[in-house]
């Protein structure tokens, strides 16, 4: 079998954050989101680390991060542009916006190779634990009847900002601990009472999360069955959804999974942690990074010159 390979979602240029957020300095030593991220995955086994970007971002990328990350491991580039589709699709006529999470998962396609993934967000502090426990899944992991896929569950509650709403996909487990159901929700926050509560969507109502509830930050864990899958996936979002929406409909990645699910064609385990979550989604945030970083640091979980 042959290992896991860190794929990294850096496509987004934060237009919340105002730049070009997953090379803005947190740590203590000038250091990115990104460095603790693959000194993290690395430390548990990982060796290969592939980036998707724009092409645009190539060069910033590289100076920021590429080269450092080539002292741990192989790195790669795919890229996620409009173009980039499975035979026969086309991005609706004066489309700016990138179609999505699953699409720039597809996007490295071809260089994954057959290996299984981890999947996580650029802009994302994922913490040690998280990286151990889908190390260890997808060491073993191989699809039966299913696609046997994972994700890390974080705590609703761990995963806020101060600084204004987040976007979660809010999860639902059997007793097994696999995922039942996964739900993007697009505005969620903190309330004057105390409560977590999402805004209306379409739709979709507002609503109310309870504290304790499993959340995806996109750390997912696949094996190499799921970015053929995506092949379909992306055909039926063309046929289906994106026409209601064409300049700004994106394919989720949590959406992928749980019509893979809803089909009986897939699991995937929800591996929990209580860690808490850490990043920038607003410029505000960064100073909450950057200080629980320097903690962290201060009490020997990272080296001051990583």
């Amino acid at each position: 079998m042959q290992k896991p390979v860190l794929v990294i979602m850096a496509a987004g240029m934060g237009s919340r954050y105002g730049g070009l957020k997953q090379i803005d300095p947190v740590g203590p030593g000038g250091q990115i989101i990104l460095d603790y991220s693959i000194y993290d995955a690395h430390r548990v086994g990982f060796e290969r680390v592939m980036f998707i970007i724009r092409p645009e971002l190539h060069e910033a990328f590289e100076r920021a991060i590429g080269q450092k990350a080539r002292r741990f491991m192989q790195v790669e580039y795919a890229y996620q542009t409009l173009d980039r589709l499975p035979a026969g699709l086309a991005a609706p006529a004066g489309r700016e916006k990138p179609l999505g999470t699953a699409h720039a998962v597809w996007c490295a396609k071809e260089l994954a190779g057959g290996c299984p993934i981890a999947v996580i967000n650029a802009d994302d502090f994922y913490g040690a634990d998280a990286f151990r426990q889908i190390y260890a899944y997808l060491s073993s992991a191989a699809d039966d009847e299913k696609y046997r896929y994972c994700m890390v569950g974080y705590r609703v509650e761990n995963t806020l900002t101060e600084n204004g709403t987040v976007s979660r996909g809010v999860c639902t487990a059997d007793g097994d601990g696999f995922l039942t159901s996964i739900v993007e929700r697009t505005a969620i926050a903190r309330a004057a009472d105390g409560a977590i509560v999402y805004a209306a969507d379409g739709d979709a109502p507002a609503g109310a999360i309870p504290e304790g509830t499993p959340v995806s930050m996109n750390l997912w864990g696949f094996t190499p069955s799921f970015l053929p899958a995506l092949d379909q996936g992306l055909r039926r979002f063309f046929a289906e959804k994106l026409p209601l929406n064409p300049m700004k409909g994106e394919y989720y990645l949590p959406f992928a999974v749980d019509e893979l699910i809803e089909a009986g064609r897939a699991s995937a385990k929800v591996l929990t942690t209580d860690a808490r979550w850490f990043g920038v989604t607003y410029r505000e945030d960064k100073p909450v990074v950057s200080a629980a970083i320097a903690d962290m640091t201060r009490r020997g979980e990272y080296p001051p010159d990583l």
